[in-house]
């Protein structure tokens, strides 16, 4: 099966929508209290979730349209995602080691993705 590139477009975008989904749920965990009506009420958390959900509907999508093995690994980039966003929002501090890591992250995505059937 031939991967189609908006297949591959449409895994990135999920990742970045489950990294928003996880920012929201450490921003929304801070404010977290433990009963049932404070993560009812806890917008963070249902936002996160319901974002959660829309990129999984839409991965299942993209992995109907090719090689599961290309398009799977491609997931490792919601750590890019992550460092970046807890950068912006959470002002985390991204270190050497870090840098480091997202470069060999694009590095061996690269390299699965032209080690595909069809790359």
């Amino acid at each position: 099966m031939k991967i189609k590139g908006w297949a591959i477009v449409l895994v990135l975008f999920c990742t970045l929508l489950m990294s928003i989904g996880q920012l929201l749920y450490k921003k929304g965990a801070n404010l977290l209290e433990f009963n049932l009506m404070a993560i009812i009420t806890n917008y963070q958390l249902i936002l996160g979730y319901g974002i959660y959900i829309l990129a999984a509907i839409l991965l299942i999508i993209a992995l109907r349209y090719g090689e599961l093995s290309v398009l799977y690994p491609i997931m490792a980039t919601s750590y890019i995602w992550i460092a970046l966003l807890s950068m912006f929002f959470l002002s985390e501090v991204i270190g050497v080691y870090k840098w480091v890591g997202i470069i060999l992250i694009i590095f061996g995505i690269s390299f699965i993705g032209f080690g595909g059937k069809n790359g």
